[in-house]
């Protein structure tokens, strides 16, 4: 567990604390982040007006550094372009400096960075800190998977909630009515206080308690969303599309109850469930990407295709695909779960593309519907 500093309440005894939020991340779903927060902490008195946004340094095509352009435009020119952030948001390229003071710290970059960000952070946050994590992926680790949330606890010291949905960033940025769910262990104060921070009248965010079933919703709705691409890619219909949607619904919540015993069924029906699977299979990066390696029958890459189509967006579905891949084949699961084990085949060229549906002429091993107490 992490050191923490001991940092004192920002108001004095005579009033009651308040909140201030800084946002580690600056990408697109960050920047639309912080334009909902930034709306809600100018109309609660229970939160400080200026939002601290950390923006991971870049030198734009003009010259300019875009911390700067976004302090100049309140406006992400790169990643959110044409949306207003707020007046109240202040991008920070200094990490630390962007922490220290708050005492709600919203994480939402590429979860393969997460690891290298919480480093650099200990020691370096508020002992009264609480945090929230956005980010959809996981890390494994030679003693197993471990959830993002986790990491930030373990690492951090701190309690973390996530908050996951149907959350393809654009439309929120233009204000499409959207909803989301925040997932969260035992103090339901703490979550509805990022309720509250979230919730606009077109961002409708609910609170479950089931931190590990909602993260994993997220998470592995990205490899059905490949799936799902590949389908599009190879002009499947949607016949095809929708079995494939199915099939990946019922193996994301066989993967997450044998992973977590505690994770509820009811979980797979929040907006973090199989409103998350059905939006990002129809858009979202995972899917467009998909599309456009099947349409090229693998012979392209999916990092080429990456920093060709998403302008400095990373993926997600891959990297979660391999680490997905990784946990089944260390706990000898593979032939449970055709799907996503055939996801990571083609991505890695093992496999064409039509091998999407061809892997279903083949049974899974074991059923699916298995006591998890079985494979410890």
């Amino acid at each position: 567990m992490a050191p923490v500093n001991n940092i004192v309440q920002i108001n004095n005894n005579d009033h009651p604390p308040k909140y201030k939020v800084t946002i580690v991340g600056s990408g697109n779903w960050g920047s639309v982040a912080s334009k909902l927060i930034a709306s809600n902490t100018l109309k609660l008195s229970s939160f400080h007006d200026e939002v601290k946004m950390w923006v991971f340094e870049e030198t734009l095509p003009s010259g300019e550094k875009l911390t700067d352009v976004i302090n100049q435009t309140n406006e992400n020119v790169k990643y959110l372009p044409g949306i207003k952030l707020g007046r109240n948001v202040v991008a920070d390229p200094d990490l630390e400096n962007a922490v220290r003071d708050a005492n709600m710290l919203v994480f939402v970059t590429p979860h393969q960075f997460m690891e290298g960000i919480c480093k650099k952070l200990i020691g370096k946050i508020r002992s009264d800190a609480q945090a929230i994590s956005l980010i959809k992926g996981m890390e494994v680790k030679k003693e197993g998977p471990c959830m993002i949330s986790t990491l930030i606890s373990q690492q951090l010291g701190v309690n973390c909630c996530v908050l996951m949905g149907a959350n393809i960033a654009n439309e929120i940025a233009v204000e499409k009515f959207s909803e989301a769910t925040v997932g969260f262990r035992g103090n339901r104060e703490i979550a509805e206080n990022w309720v509250q921070l979230f919730s606009t009248p077109y961002f409708m965010v609910s609170a479950c308690q089931d931190v590990e079933g909602v993260e994993l919703c997220g998470t592995l709705k990205n490899i059905v969303a490949i799936a799902a691409g590949f389908v599009d890619g190879l002009d499947m219909g949607n016949n095809t599309k929708a079995a494939i949607m199915r099939i990946g619904l019922r193996e994301m919540k066989a993967f997450s109850k044998l992973l977590f015993s505690s994770v509820k069924d009811s979980t797979f029906f929040e907006s973090c469930g199989v409103a998350d699977l059905i939006t990002t299979c129809l858009g979202g990066r995972n899917r467009k990407c998909a599309e456009a390696f099947a349409k090229n029958g693998g012979k392209r890459s999916f990092d080429e295709l990456e920093a060709e189509m998403l302008q400095g967006q990373k993926l997600q579905g891959v990297s979660t695909a391999k680490e997905v891949y990784e946990v089944l084949k260390h706990k000898g699961w593979l032939e449970m779960f055709p799907l996503f084990t055939t996801v990571h085949e083609i991505c890695t060229g093992r496999l064409p593309p039509t091998a999407i549906v061809e892997y279903s002429e083949h049974a899974p091993k074991f059923p699916i519907a298995v006591n998890p107490d079985a494979f410890q």
